[in-house]
């Protein structure tokens, strides 16, 4: 979760462990978590949700959307109810959206916020507040959106949508899912046709669901890339979502087989979408032993049973293109990196610097501490291996970001010497049930006493 400042930081350490085995299953995927609930709150009728992520980020799209009119409750664990109120029947809320730590929740609403004749005031933790939102404003403007924010377009921002949300045709200057998104739930409320062009493809959640949901959703490739056109003011039905596993948080699991010797973990129902497997292409191109089995489709999304084994693992130059399918991962790959013969290199991903925080920056002064060699670029990395010999010993700041520390733990179960983290109270932003997982699986966790 986003850690409250008001609350004292959990240092947490991990150390060298036997042999990893056991089968789980990552939380839901995020992505599809936050698409379920703001799609379900557009549909009419009633969505019921299963395997929902009920980490902190999630949660907070969840009040949004029952602040924006819709009916949304929990019936259990994962089991999510949501009785939406159409395209265009959006309520102005009452009070400030606070998404937390969430660029996802916050991006998304407001392409939602954005295409609705209503006011809203958006705010989120210290760490939001500084993500820049201009990437996604300057398109939501040019459907008729205007709005009052600090410099940059940062929160806490005030976002008057469209009385009538024009359609458009927008190129993105830069691959980006959230502002596809934002764009594509703006449009939902527009008359005539939205386009979206990718030169370089993401992650294509939005467009599977929104099919899902009863959109008219057509893909095309055109001179300057993918186009994604939407028909505006469709009548979204209610539909059944079975959230599948999260590839992202699926991955820190995985690559800890991968790093500990005699390793062997399953995570099933893992979800596998084109657009999101980028890490297991690249950590199979480095030698790793990573299949899948039960391979099937679970409401539009593809997916399946990953099975690691602690592996020799080589350094690959990953092809900067590969990134859309793989930002979140590139923390995780920097551990795979470290156990790896040669230099990793990691180049366009200039994106890492405006996440949670600066991730190029955060993993390399990480390593470093950590006894790893790594050069660092503007816009990536390269990272040179010691396998079987990364020393470890250092305490990591994770700069209040959940992928920090989940990977520099995962680093300590195969180091010489035990690594720490500064505070592991914001992994549960994503992945609640991380450290009852590893340890489940044989890894050796422990609180350490704050610095």
């Amino acid at each position: 979760m986003s850690a409250d400042p008001e609350s004292a930081p959990r240092p947490l350490v991990s150390a060298a462990s036997g042999p990893l085995s056991g089968t789980g299953r990552a939380p839901g995927d995020k992505s599809v978590s936050h698409r379920a609930l703001i799609f379900g709150a557009l549909a009419v009728g009633e969505t019921s949700i299963t395997g929902l992520l009920e980490g902190e980020d999630v949660l907070r799209t969840a009040a949004a959307m029952g602040a924006l009119g819709a009916e949304v409750a929990r019936e259990g664990t994962g089991a999510w109810r949501v009785r939406g109120v159409g395209v265009g029947g959006l309520a102005e809320p009452a009070g400030v959206l606070d998404l937390g730590n969430s660029g996802t929740g916050a991006r998304l609403i407001m392409g939602l916020v954005a295409g609705h004749p209503i006011t809203a005031t958006f705010t989120g933790d210290a760490s939001l507040s500084r993500r820049p939102m201009g990437r996604v404003l300057t398109p939501l403007g040019q459907m008729g959106a205007t709005w009052l924010s600090r410099e940059g377009g940062r929160l806490p921002l005030t976002l008057h949508g469209a009385a009538r949300a024009r359609a458009i045709r927008y190129v993105l200057p830069v691959a980006s899912a959230q502002v596809k998104s934002a764009v594509l739930l703006a449009g939902l409320n527009a008359p005539g046709r939205t386009i979206v062009v990718e030169p370089e493809a993401t992650r294509d959640h939005t467009e599977r669901m929104l099919r899902h949901f009863g959109a008219t959703v057509t893909v095309t490739e055109g001179p300057e890339g993918r186009e994604i056109a939407l028909d505006g003011e469709p009548d979204l039905t209610a539909a059944p979502v079975a959230v599948p596993g999260d590839p992202s948080s699926a991955a820190f699991p995985l690559v800890a087989a991968l790093t500990v010797p005699g390793s062997q973990v399953r995570m099933e129902g893992v979800g596998l979408n084109p657009g999101r497997t980028g890490l297991f292409d690249t950590l199979r191109e480095m030698g790793a032993d990573l299949v899948i089995e039960n391979a099937r489709t679970e409401a539009g999304e593809p997916v399946g049973d990953l099975v690691a084994r602690h592996s020799a693992l080589k350094g690959v130059t990953v092809p900067p293109e590969r990134a859309p399918s793989m930002i979140d991962e590139y923390p995780i790959l920097c551990v795979a990196a470290a156990h790896a013969e040669g230099e990793t290199v990691m180049q366009g991903i200039g994106e890492l610097r405006v996440k949670e925080s600066d991730r190029i920056a955060a993993m390399a002064r990480g390593l470093e501490a950590c006894g790893v060699k790594v050069a660092e670029s503007p816009d990536g990395m390269t990272v040179t291996g010691a396998p079987g010999a990364v020393p470890g010993g250092a305490t990591v700041a994770t700069h209040l970001d959940h992928r920090i520390a989940m990977s520099f733990l995962v680093l300590g179960l195969s180091a010489r010497t035990p690594v720490g983290v500064d505070d592991a109270r914001m992994i549960a932003t994503s992945f609640p049930e991380f450290e009852v997982l590893m340890t489940g699986f044989g890894a050796a966790f422990r609180e350490a006493p704050p610095a």
